[in-house]
């Protein structure tokens, strides 16, 4: 019985009447039984026949077909559940990053570049409905990777991004939030978004920041903006060594919030800044939760009646009660 659930449990109540069936029984069982009276039994041999004791016992099989109607009743059956999940409201996201020099300042562990890398791929491995791109930024700014459903590719890129001579130096928000809304533009979508981070102030680029957020609030885009870096000073690279090796000194940490700030308010997003690791962690999981896809789970369930092996047992033992009652067990009265 293992695995195996009853439509009709309400059924297995009327075990209880079985006792009382078979009290009944007993303390009728003489008036059930045929008698015949005679004058005198002189005449007769008494005889302890096997088959008059076992006769009463044929009632037994009667309990027990009814025992196997109620489970029956109670519609025994197993059931396999199959699931299928569908995204009814799919997201394309597009994650712009600021790759400057700037990013390598220690103010975060090991630095901005590699606490932002760690976090973004956490955050694409929990966004298994939706699609997502990679945009990078320096002073210009291209496209990692289109939107995508492939994960794989996603997190491959995020562990490619590196601080390197591709870009000219220098922080150029708007270009980078320009390249991400192209990536955007022509999505279908349910709900378009991008995460824009840096940690400086723009001053690079052909495209004012405010016009790119302009134009993502024409295409419908949510543009979430990420401030990171410490309050007050950090360690940052000011120059390269002879050997290649980068020297840092503590510099002032400057980012333009107001303007983060106004990006997110022209497009109904919002502005966070991340000061440490852990703030940088709670960001992503706080963008996570107001961003969700809205999914559409079907269960099919598919129900193997198991009554029917019953009903067969039960209607074998009132047969065979009724063929021993009437041939083995017949009275000649």
């Amino acid at each position: 019985m293992k695995d195996i659930t009853f439509l009709n449990p309400e059924f297995f109540f009327l075990l209880l009447l079985l006792p009382l069936v078979a009290a009944w029984f007993f303390f009728k069982r003489k008036q059930l039984t045929p008698s015949l009276k005679i004058s005198s039994v002189k005449g007769f041999k008494g005889a302890n026949s096997l088959l008059a004791r076992l006769k009463p016992y044929l009632f037994v099989l009667r309990l027990l077909a009814l025992s196997a109607l109620i489970v029956a009743l109670a519609r025994p059956r197993t059931v396999d559940i199959s699931n299928e999940t569908k995204s009814t409201k799919g997201i394309d996201i597009v994650m712009a990053v600021d790759v400057s020099s700037s990013m390598l300042a220690k103010d975060l562990s090991p630095n901005r570049l590699e606490a932002l890398k760690k976090v973004a791929k956490s955050f694409v491995e929990n966004r298994p409905n939706d699609r997502i791109g990679i945009v990078v930024y320096a002073a210009e700014a291209y496209t990692k990777t289109p939107v995508t459903s492939d994960k794989a590719i996603v997190l491959n890129t995020v562990d490619e991004i590196k601080y390197d001579n591709v870009l000219n130096d220098g922080t150029g928000i708007g270009m980078g939030l320009t390249t991400a809304v192209n990536r955007l533009k022509e999505s279908k979508a349910k709900s378009k978004v991008i995460i824009l981070l840096t940690d400086g102030v723009n001053n690079a680029g052909f495209i004012e920041p405010e016009t790119a957020s302009e134009i993502a609030h024409e295409y419908g885009i949510k543009v979430y903006t990420i401030g990171i870096g410490t309050n007050g000073n950090a360690l940052f690279p000011y120059a390269i060594a002879p050997s290649g090796e980068l020297l840092f000194k503590k510099l002032p940490v400057e980012i333009d919030e107001k303007l983060l700030k106004k990006i997110a308010k022209n497009t109904g997003g919002k502005y966070f800044r991340a000061t440490n690791n852990n703030k940088l962690e709670e960001i992503y999981d706080a963008i996570d939760k107001l961003e969700k896809s809205e999914i559409k789970e079907l269960k099919f369930y598919d129900y193997d009646e198991k009554y029917r092996p019953f009903v067969w047992i039960a209607g074998i033992l009132l047969l065979l009660e009724i063929i021993l009652r009437k041939t083995i067990f017949r009275s000649f009265i």
